[in-house]
């Protein structure tokens, strides 16, 4: 589904990927208003625990309020 051309989109950076930690910013943002889009993780080599994850929102620019 394409998004309108006035979305408005966030990126957000976890740098402790707990599950506990992943949870609070997918509540956080989507009582906010914005819609969970994917999350990427990212890995060193030799190493399969992520070290970062970033997570991405997206919304209308009518939906939930101003600019965040």
């Amino acid at each position: 589904m394409p998004e309108p051309k006035d979305a408005l989109y966030k990126v957000v950076e976890i740098s402790r990927v707990f599950d506990e930690e992943i949870e609070a910013e997918l509540n956080r943002w989507t009582a906010e208003g914005f819609r969970f889009e994917s999350i990427h993780f990212v890995t060193q080599p030799g190493n399969r625990r992520p070290s970062m994850a970033f997570l991405f929102f997206s919304r209308g620019a009518g939906e939930g309020g101003g600019k965040t």
